[in-house]
């Protein structure tokens, strides 16, 4: 018997329960059958939507477009269920504690209530709210780009560099794009920051490097007046999917490498670059990646060769969590630091200058957006495409704009 088969059939119990769960309210709410079975109609089309696209994955051909929309409906039906159950749960519990005081009481034993029509009516309201917020991530929350824009002072910035531009991206993840026009906007907006230089902070595929060949005469239109630099993430390594050889996935590795150049970025492994500016200089590092439970290639120390400790530096490295384990630590002094790959999961609720949320945040100490530590900084870009789930849900696709002050 295959080792799925019981974890399968669990789910299937937890799936079925779910909707009959669920399927009380509309049934308290309307006693019309065609709406209550129009919805179990639609939940079990995308369940079994995902089910085959599963059976039918191939991992030789990574995670397609069509294998990330499967996911993405099957999110759209489940989460709003969550809100239902909740609710409902709750009114169940009052329920039965009303029920269990009529039983010791001393008046007569009433029968359990009845669900009220108003809860059910709350209930179904209120998980609309995230069906209609997937629905809209999926159509067009993933093409709402946003810039941000930071000003960072430090005292030891050489002169010449004060007011200094960095537009830094992340995460495109080509594999997943499908609308050319939404992406070229995007590459559009980016050359709008008109910065001094532009950062890519790794992902730049999926898996493949054939996942870009539609979209290098996109990203080799990326612009910025001394220079693009770059950097690998996780993904880039190739080490989601099935090879058919160990040889394929190092020839794969080597076309991905040669992306960067073809799109216009020095690509930096274990490296460092000075950009100078009248006769000033700043070092500018790069690391493969290294993340906490993910591939640790990266070489922090290599990327420091020959590098001053008094020198400012800016470090590109893909995983956040090298920063919280190594970097912040490390008393060489990288002043900031740019990161990526959490994609604040791409859901979450924000609410800028007040308030941010993402389960995202139960994993990364620093998961989205600017941090600090004893003089010492990081930005997590929140990418730039999507990945797994195709769409945004709060958590918006992110063009950084860092200018350099001296304090």
């Amino acid at each position: 018997m295959p080792r799925w088969f019981f974890p399968l059939i669990i789910l299937t119990i937890v799936i079925v329960l779910v909707e009959i769960y669920t399927f009380q309210a509309f049934k308290t709410v309307s006693k019309n059958k065609f709406v209550r079975y129009s919805f179990l109609l639609i939940s079990f089309a995308a369940y079994i939507n995902f089910f085959i696209t599963l059976i039918t994955y191939d991992r030789s051909n990574g995670q397609t477009p069509q294998f990330q929309m499967a996911m993405g409906l099957l999110l759209t039906v489940s989460i709003p269920k969550l809100v239902v159950i909740f609710i409902l749960f709750g009114e169940d519990v009052y329920r039965w504690i009303l029920k269990l005081i009529s039983a010791i009481s001393d008046g007569e034993t009433k029968s359990l209530a009845g669900r009220r029509k108003f809860i059910s009516q709350m209930a179904l309201g209120l998980a609309a709210i995230p069906f209609a917020s997937f629905i809209y991530g999926i159509i067009q929350g993933k093409y709402n780009y946003k810039v941000l824009k930071y000003q960072l002072s430090f005292k030891d910035l050489p002169d010449a560099f004060d007011g200094f531009t960095i537009t830094q991206i992340s995460d495109i993840h080509s594999g997943s794009f499908t609308n050319k026009e939404k992406i070229q906007y995007g590459v559009d907006l980016i050359n709008q920051q008109k910065s001094d230089i532009m950062l890519f902070t790794g992902d730049i595929v999926n898996n493949k490097a054939d996942e870009m060949d539609n979209w290098i005469d996109v990203f080799d239109k990326l612009q910025a007046k001394e220079g693009k630099y770059s950097i690998l993430g996780n993904h880039d390594y190739g080490d989601y999917m099935d090879w058919k050889n160990p040889q394929d996935k190092i020839d794969n590795f080597q076309k991905v490498k040669e992306i960067h150049q073809k799109i216009g970025f020095d690509l930096l492994l274990d490296e460092h670059r000075y950009l100078e500016k009248n006769g000033q200089k700043i070092a500018l590092l790069g690391v493969e990646n290294w993340g906490k439970g993910f591939n640790q290639a990266g070489d922090l120390e290599k990327a420091s060769a020959s590098i001053k400790k008094e020198d400012f530096k800016i470090l590109m490295t893909h995983d956040p969590s090298h920063w919280q384990e190594k970097v912040k630590k490390d008393d060489f002094n990288y002043h900031l630091t740019l990161s990526g790959h959490t994609h604040g999961l791409q859901m979450g609720i924000e609410i800028p200058g007040w308030f941010k949320f993402s389960p995202s945040q139960f994993v990364y100490k620093q998961w989205a957006g600017l941090y600090e530590e004893a003089g010492r900084y990081i930005n997590v870009n929140r990418g730039f495409g999507y990945h797994a789930f195709p769409g945004r849900v709060g958590i918006w696709p992110e063009i950084t704009v860092i200018e350099l002050k001296k304090a």
